[in-house]
C-alpha cells in the first residue's frame, strides 16, 4: 500500500513537471507581450505552488497514517508476546508444583 502511494506521487510530480515545462514554452513561443508572459507564468507557479502543498499534506496524513498502523501493531505483537510469556511462566509454575507434589507422596 506504502509503494502504491509512493508511485502515485511519483506519477504526480512528474506530470507537474511536465506540464510546467510545457507552459513555459508555450509562453515563450506565444505572441504576446513580456508583462502577459510573467503574469500568465506567476499564476501558474501560484497554481504548482497550492498543488505541491495539497500534495505535500496528503502526504504527511498518509505518513501519520501509517505511523499509526506500525504503532498498533506493535502494540498488537507486544501484547500476544506478553499472554504467551505469562502463560509459559504459569505452566512452568504448574510443572514445580507437581514435580514437588510427586517428590512429597515418594518421601
Amino acid at each position: 500500500m506504502a509503494d502504491e502511494r509512493g508511485t502515485s506521487a511519483a506519477v504526480f510530480l512528474a506530470f507537474l513537471s511536465g506540464a510546467a515545462m510545457g507552459a513555459v514554452a508555450a509562453l515563450l513561443l506565444a505572441p504576446q507581450s513580456g508583462s502577459e508572459s510573467r503574469d500568465q507564468l506567476r499564476g501558474y507557479a501560484r497554481r504548482a505552488e497550492s498543488d505541491l502543498r495539497d500534495l505535500a499534506g496528503r502526504a504527511g496524513e498518509a505518513f501519520e497514517e501509517v505511523v499509526d498502523q506500525g504503532k498498533e501493531f506493535v502494540e498488537t505483537k507486544r501484547s500476544v508476546l506478553r499472554e504467551a510469556f505469562d502463560a509459559g511462566r504459569e505452566a512452568v509454575k504448574r510443572e514445580r508444583v507437581r514435580i514437588h507434589d510427586e517428590g512429597s507422596d515418594r518421601g
